[in-house]
């Protein structure tokens, strides 16, 4: 029996499921590149904190949180196999969709994922919003700690999101819904 020849998409996916990386560290495959990031700082843990507390409190639909949950974003087209990590992922509690979820789990039933810049914010404003244009999350949430804002990025269509509302550090954020309600972003 033939087996088809490996591609180069497939021997970068193999390598990367295979990774060890070391504690604390983790390792993204996003637009064919892997990335590996060290552990956040306080305040980057702080912000997440703040926005789940939120979401948690304000919501008009009742969320489950997921941090640092691995999303396989298979959407099809130029990057076919990202796999991403958010800060934060929030989905509906009556879709239980992070039950039983595998390490790698589809964006299937995720309302918003959240990334609070870091050693790379270039990575979460383009890259990572792109891929998760493309795997069709509803609502991306970026928390920009070099430029002092927050941008709000829904509506999306093929390779980007259509809509985005910004507001500086300090302004509340309107989130539609399904959480409906205005984030307080002072302390961020």
């Amino acid at each position: 029996m033939a087996h088809e020849p490996r591609t180069q998409e497939d021997i970068l996916l193999d390598s990367f499921l295979g990774l060890q990386t070391p504690e604390g560290f983790r390792a993204e495959l996003i637009e064919g590149e892997i990335v590996v990031t060290p552990p956040p700082d306080g305040d980057h843990e702080d912000c997440i904190g703040r926005v789940v507390e939120q979401v948690i409190l304000h919501s008009a639909t009742r969320m489950r949180f997921a941090g640092n949950k691995g999303l396989k974003l298979s959407s099809g087209g130029r990057c076919p196999r990202d796999h991403a990590i958010p800060d934060a992922t929030f989905a509906p509690a009556d879709l239980q969709v992070f039950r039983g979820a595998p390490p790698w789990m589809p964006p299937d039933g995720i309302a918003m994922v959240v990334e609070v810049t870091s050693t790379r914010p270039e990575q979460d404003r383009i890259a990572k919003r792109h891929c998760y244009a493309r795997a069709g999350i509803p609502l991306y949430l970026l928390i920009d700690r070099t430029e002092d804002r927050v941008s709000l990025f829904g509506l999306p269509e093929d390779d980007d999101y259509t809509e985005v509302h910004l507001a500086p550090f300090g302004k509340p954020l309107d989130l539609p819904a399904p959480f409906s309600f205005a984030l307080e972003t002072a302390d961020f």
